[in-house]
């Protein structure tokens, strides 16, 4: 089984196309919870600025990357240096940690009512994190966050299509969105990695749907397929891939499939770095994730999605939501 390409562009356009596109969507994520968009309407331009700076962003010396470190260790904003994470925990796998280093972006456009203002909205609204250099670091990097944003609406009113809610369904459910944006870097390896570590251990995401920009670089995204076995996903700055997080399979009462996925390592003697940019979409935090009526008698407790995150967030060490974690009961979480 691959992942399969599917074209945005008739579903942009509007008209009869809009429900081919859904149905294509609908397949792909019932049958492996992943897919690759061409036709998306997102400039190379805002692609290749973000990922200009990103590399400069993390060739610079280790001191100067710390400096962009945010004062409370574990937040998600700002860098985090290689050592700090094993992804494989939040699905209860332990592992060494991550070969990677990463720049936390969070909601780049945030309003002044309670919803983020409140002690709630703030834990999940922290101002960003910028470096001091490379100059146009965040004009770059919210451009593409907005321009990310937009995509996943253009999905979602997809999926409301593919999953007969209506294709407005999910729009009051991801307008305020708690997702943030992760640049993901590989370095090159400095040597062998450990017994069982991973440029990024096996894992599922954790809100609705991820949008990932990568580059074709030993050393790739792998998918589980449903008997198990692992395949290479080919991945491109432009061509965006695509896949569910565990609130979307909860909501279709697992007719999409959050698929396990991870980074593996480049064989030896490759010692090229690759650089990776995931956004990740988390529906409102204050909306109750349940089986859509579409979807039949739930296999599934409600749980809210902001809880859900924090869960999450607590078990791969983000310090910020291990307090609110442990206040939070989901049975099957």
């Amino acid at each position: 089984m691959s992942v399969p390409v599917i074209d945005l562009a008739p579903a942009r356009r509007g008209g009869a196309e809009r429900l081919r596109v859904a149905a294509a969507i609908d397949a792909a994520c019932r049958e492996i919870g992943f897919f690759a968009i061409d036709g998306h309407g997102v400039p190379a331009r805002v692609v290749d600025q973000l990922r200009a700076v990103a590399h400069a962003f993390f060739a610079l010396p280790r001191e100067d990357k710390l400096a962009a470190r945010h004062p409370v260790a574990g937040t998600n904003r700002g860098y985090h240096p290689a050592g700090g994470e094993a992804l494989s925990t939040a699905n209860d796998a332990p592992a060494p940690p991550d070969l990677k280093e990463f720049f936390h972006v969070g909601p780049v456009d945030v309003g002044a009512d309670a919803y983020y203002t409140s002690a709630e909205g703030r834990q999940h609204f922290a101002p960003n994190v910028w470096p001091a250099a490379p100059s146009g670091f965040a004009p770059a990097a919210t451009v593409y966050y907005r321009a990310m944003s937009d995509l996943v609406r253009t999905l979602m009113r997809l999926a409301g299509l593919a999953l007969s809610v209506g294709e407005t369904f999910f729009d009051d459910k991801v307008d305020r969105s708690i997702g943030t944006m992760r640049l993901n870097y590989y370095p090159a390896p400095a040597a062998p990695p450990a017994p069982g570590q991973l440029r990024a251990g096996a894992h599922t995401d954790y809100g609705g749907f991820t949008i990932l920009s990568g580059e074709d670089a030993p050393g790739g995204l792998q998918v589980r397929t449903r008997d198990g076995s692992w395949v290479d996903v080919v991945t491109t700055p432009t061509r965006f891939v695509v896949n569910i997080g565990d609130l979307l399979m909860r909501w279709t009462n697992d007719r999409w499939l959050s698929t396990m996925h991870r980074v593996v390592n480049p064989p030896a003697g490759v010692g090229r770095p690759r650089l990776s940019i995931a956004f990740f979409n988390h529906p409102n935090y204050d909306v109750t994730i349940e089986c859509l009526a579409s979807q039949g008698p739930p296999r599934h407790m409600p749980v809210r999605s902001g809880d859900y995150r924090d869960l999450k967030y607590a078990k791969t060490g983000l310090a910020a939501a291990r307090e609110r974690a442990s206040r939070v009961r989901t049975p099957d979480s």
